[in-house]
């Protein structure tokens, strides 16, 4: 895969509001790219990222009408990140856990699928560019906490691997993103050791740059994706192990 350069790139963030989306924001900006479009259900919970090559835009990745107004909003872009995501199921039982799995899967995968249909034809225009999918360590090997969630990072991890072939003959390339456990809201509760979230975002960033088509962005992902590649099986089973282990 060819190596991507960041400095004056104009780069788009879904979910930059908060997390590894806000510190992607800061991190592009530090690396020079020429503009970041910084986008959030509500776009003022971005004011405070204020900076001149940077353009606040209103998105919910589920909302098809917003979707398709990026096509002139962000008619130059060439670096695309689906970032934005939500981890709301605990389990697979009770009344409640279909909707939330549903909620999930509209975000975490069809909204990740509608914001590429409507940018990849923009992306090839520009000269191809690149999608990053931010997913997750959770969307190889089930984790049994967030076991929706997790499936639903599955279904974009396939969607990856899919769109990194298609959207070669266009010249695109396609990194996918495995985290392991970054201090965000999203697991915050939970009790492990968590890397940050500029951190995570700078090792994006220098695997972009070095052409690293899976990119393990912290030390938990690196170990874990050496395991997955060598025995998913039994990167399936330390994984229940983990659980046990925070449930005692």
């Amino acid at each position: 895969m060819n190596a991507v350069k960041i400095e004056g790139a104009v780069a788009l963030v879904t979910g930059a509001n908060r997390g590894i989306g806000r510190a992607l924001v800061q991190a592009l900006l530090s690396r020079g790219a020429k503009k970041v479009y910084a986008t959030a259900r509500d776009p003022q919970s971005l004011r405070d990222l204020g900076h001149a090559r940077l353009v606040s835009l209103q998105l919910d990745v589920t909302d098809a009408e917003q979707i398709r107004a990026l096509e002139v909003a962000a008619s130059d872009v060439n670096l695309l990140f689906n970032n934005a995501g939500v981890a709301l199921g605990n389990g697979i039982a009770g009344p409640a856990a279909l909707d939330l799995a549903r909620r999930e899967m509209e975000v975490n995968f069809f909204g990740v699928l509608q914001v590429l249909q409507c940018l990849a034809p923009t992306l090839a225009k520009n000269g191809g560019g690149a999608v990053i999918n931010i997913g997750s360590a959770a969307g190889l090997t089930n984790l049994p906490f967030l076991p929706t969630y997790s499936a639903s990072k599955a279904a974009l991890h396939s969607l990856t691997q899919g769109a990194r072939m298609l959207l070669s003959r266009q010249g695109t390339s396609v990194f996918g993103v495995y985290a392991g456990p970054v201090d965000t809201d999203m697991i915050r509760q939970l009790e492990m050791p968590k890397a940050s979230p500029r951190d995570a975002a700078m090792a994006i960033l220098e695997g972009i740059e070095a052409g690293q088509e899976d990119i393990f962005p912290d030390a938990f992902g690196v170990d874990f994706g050496r395991r997955y590649q060598s025995s998913p099986k039994e990167s399936e089973r330390q994984n229940a192990a983990m659980f046990a282990s925070l449930a005692a």
